[in-house]
């Protein structure tokens, strides 16, 4: 396959790698308007075409699928260009700046037959492949809660505010695992340097009385990737910043019973051991791009399509309306 990439960024430096040394994808042109990011991509891959103008990437015949690692608000317009272009599209999180956007988008791939990719990177890792099987087998039970928190100082952004920015990764992830669809969000949050929120908080409700609550900030003094994912049976604590042992079951619990002929409930509480699974060892771009080219190759849809990455918009669109009424309830 003949890949076009747009943005040579921050991120796009490891698409470009990625699709150059997988079997069966090799990169034809490089699309970006900064002129120095521009000599870096040339002087790393001086067989490359490398052009300021995205649209070159576009219409050119010699390429199969595009790959948008651009800031959000240019996804929409690359992303529809790319595809009544016959590409196929590989686009950076999150998918697009509103539902709207994305429903017809997924709309347009549908009618030319084309596939969409939304980059949800961590769907790819071995922790969260490991926490589905866990989750599929009911090892933990009935599920209580998801508590994810995503920390850090900086990178801030000028675009977007910190829900858009790190939210998506907790977001994919949980619509991912929980399989289930929340029922309503509030978010509240606050601004401190450069007019968009830097510190944000989302509470989701689900059905069966699973809550779930994401912390991002970018105004952190420590670097903090950890989820809890709490169950009637065991309880799971994914570190992503451990070396080793990134993912722990705890057999842990409680169990209330109502004692008959007494007006009290009698609490339990169950301590047991802890185990962390082997977790595969691979790079998760590098198995998500070779997943894409794979799809794409046996016409299958990717289970991170369009449709997952406008889950994700539809629930930050929500946070967004939730956040600018102060922490009103939205339902979705």
């Amino acid at each position: 396959m003949n890949f076009g990439v747009i943005g040579y960024g921050y991120w796009g430096p490891n698409i470009v790698r990625n699709l150059v040394n997988l079997e069966g994808s090799q990169v034809i042109a490089i699309a970006e308007i900064n002129a120095g990011a521009r000599a870096r991509a040339q002087k790393a891959y001086p067989n490359v075409k490398i052009t300021a103008d995205a649209s070159e990437v576009i219409t050119s015949a010699a390429i199969d699928a595009v790959a948008v690692v651009s800031p959000v608000w240019t996804h929409y317009e690359l992303t529809k260009a790319a595809l009544q272009n016959g590409k196929h599209v590989f686009v950076e999180k999150p998918f697009t700046s509103n539902t709207a956007q994305a429903e017809e988008l997924i709309n347009l791939a549908q009618q030319k037959n084309l596939r969409i990719m939304v980059d949800h990177t961590f769907l790819f890792t071995g922790a969260v492949r490991k926490i589905c099987q866990l989750l599929d087998e009911g090892a933990l039970g009935n599920l209580y809660y998801y508590d994810s928190t995503r920390v850090n100082l900086g990178l801030f952004q000028h675009d977007i505010n910190v829900l858009w920015d790190l939210a998506p990764h907790d977001l994919s992830i949980m619509d991912h695992v929980l399989k289930g669809r929340p029922e309503a969000i509030v978010a509240t949050g606050q601004g401190h340097l450069n007019g968009h929120e830097d510190v944000a908080f989302m509470t989701l409700y689900f059905p069966e009385k699973v809550i779930a609550h994401i912390n991002v900030n970018w105004l952190s003094p420590v670097k903090v990737r950890t989820t809890l994912i709490g169950g009637e049976k065991r309880m799971l604590v994914w570190n992503d910043l451990e070396a080793d042992e990134k993912v722990k079951i705890y057999d842990k619990g409680v169990k209330i019973t109502n004692r008959e002929g007494l007006y009290e409930l009698l609490v339990s509480y169950r301590s047991g051991d802890m185990w962390s699974p082997q977790l595969e060892q691979v790079e998760a771009l590098r198995q998500e791009l070779s997943y894409f080219v794979e799809c794409v190759s046996n016409g299958r849809e990717p289970f991170n399509d369009g449709c997952a990455g406008l889950r994700v918009v539809q629930m930050l669109e929500a946070a967004s309306e939730s956040l600018s009424k102060r922490g009103a309830l939205v339902y979705l």
